[in-house]
């Protein structure tokens, strides 16, 4: 049995219209594909909600196998061990403090030219595969994933790993790596730097992938004890369906074409036969006839071997010429019933295809859908900065008043107004009246 592999790069040009449509009618059912460029902090952000499914908190149906439930940490802390040390010898050169960078991570992030971290997707079989397994079956793979983690470093040794996760709750189990790409020996600015554009270039590109899928289909058939191969690179889709690609058809054909290679030598041998047939007419014409008896003819012992050989040539070819005719008749035979149903699959061909625009629709459909939500997720993280901003600020405007009135005789009458006038409910005035330990700068107006 074949598998697919697939393994991209975060890249800008998956932020295009098309990009995304081909993503979203892969043949794994998952999206994750159009990954888009690591560029700053709120990119990683973005990717850091995703991969942990921190939207919904639902974290049941994805495995870390690399690094924390925290993807900014984890990359942040990966910048201080990577360029800590290049950062401090570059800052000691420096005369001038304006030249100086106190963060190379927020220096990246605020860089246009760089991008702060790059996304590696990995994914080995599509939902047709994937579709009628078990959740063991499918949790076996961060196993196959865990080695794919290894190899990547090893394979790519100027490539670091932040944090990698893998995700169960779509058609097809994938691996989300997030790393930093560096380069060293650098002239300029730091020793050491980031440097996707070096790292990953196209060359690079299609070793590091040659070597990975070699790597994930021998770690996948010792964890699932399968002896699989991997589906060649496509190029594109097949979108006709021709009776030549049906079944064993075309092995049949080049069978056909053997015995029509040999019938052409048995044609050849007919020839043969037809100047020999003279040759023998002429040797018969030749006899003379018996001094004994006229009715009798004298054939000589070599004249009559002539004759067997040439009577066993022409039975023998008869016969291979029979046979081969009879195989034709068949295969003719056989392609013309092919023939004949090519209709039937022309209508099943184009009810496929109506099928298949109508699933392309509503994938669509919940794919702006889905685009929606982030949108409103993102509003809902804003509405929640908004509502902590004037929790605290009510909060100290409580303390404030606590403060301010706490030794007038007015202080009980005010809070007695204030619940009166629904202003204050209990739990307001349990605050006024508490000794909360609130530091004196934390509420001042």
């Amino acid at each position: 049995m074949e598998l697919s592999y697939s393994f991209h790069l975060g890249s800008d040009r998956n932020k295009r219209i098309n990009a995304k449509q081909r993503a979203r009618t892969n043949a794994s059912g998952t999206t994750s594909l159009s990954n888009n460029a690591i560029q700053n902090l709120n990119n990683l952000s973005k990717a850091d909600k995703h991969n942990l499914r921190k939207y919904d908190n639902d974290r049941s149906l994805i495995s870390i196998l690399k690094g924390t439930t925290s993807l900014v940490d984890d990359t942040k802390k990966l910048y201080k061990d990577l360029f800590d040390e290049s950062l401090n010898n570059y800052n000691e050169k420096q005369t001038r403090s304006d030249r100086k960078i106190n963060d190379y991570f927020e220096h990246i992030s605020n860089d246009k030219e760089h991008d702060l971290a790059c996304e590696i997707i990995i994914e080995l079989g599509d939902m047709d595969y994937w579709s009628n397994k078990s959740d063991k079956e499918r949790h076996q793979m961060n196993k196959v994933f865990k080695e794919q983690i290894e190899a990547l470093e090893i394979i790519v040794p100027n490539f670091k790993i932040a944090n990698a996760t893998a995700h169960y709750d779509e058609a097809s189990p994938h691996l989300h790596i997030i790393g930093v790409p560096f380069k060293e020996n650098c002239k300029r600015g730091l020793e050491k730097q980031v440097g996707k554009s070096t790292i990953f270039t196209k060359e690079s590109l299609t070793m590091i992938q040659d070597k990975m899928r070699d790597n994930c289909i021998m770690s996948f058939n010792r964890v699932y004890n399968k002896d699989y191969t991997l589906k060649l690179k496509e190029e594109g889709r097949n979108q006709d369906i021709n009776v030549k690609n049906m079944g064993n058809y075309s092995n049949i054909k080049k069978e056909q074409e053997k015995y029509k290679k040999k019938l052409n030598e048995l044609n050849d041998k007919t020839d043969k036969l037809q100047n020999e047939s003279v040759k023998i007419t002429n040797l018969i014409d030749e006899l003379k006839p018996s001094k004994l008896n006229k009715d009798n003819l004298i054939i000589t012992t070599k004249q009559v071997n002539e004759i067997k050989e040439y009577i066993n040539n022409t039975k023998q070819t008869t016969s291979n010429l029979k046979d081969s005719n009879d195989l034709i008749s068949i295969l003719d035979k056989y392609e013309n019933d092919l023939k004949t149903h090519s209709n039937e699959i022309d209508i099943l061909y184009e009810q496929v295809k109506n099928r298949n625009k109508e699933i392309d629709n509503l994938k669509n459909q919940l794919y702006q859908k889905e685009d929606y939500i982030d949108e409103l997720e993102e509003k809902v993280d804003k509405l929640e900065e908004l509502v902590n901003f004037f929790k605290n600020l009510w909060n100290k405007l409580l303390k404030f008043f606590k403060d301010k009135f706490f030794s007038s005789n007015e202080y009980d009458d005010l809070i007695e107004d204030l619940y009166n006038e629904d202003i204050f409910d209990e739990s307001d005035i349990e605050k006024v009246k508490g000794n909360e330990d609130i530091e004196k700068d934390d509420f001042e107006i």
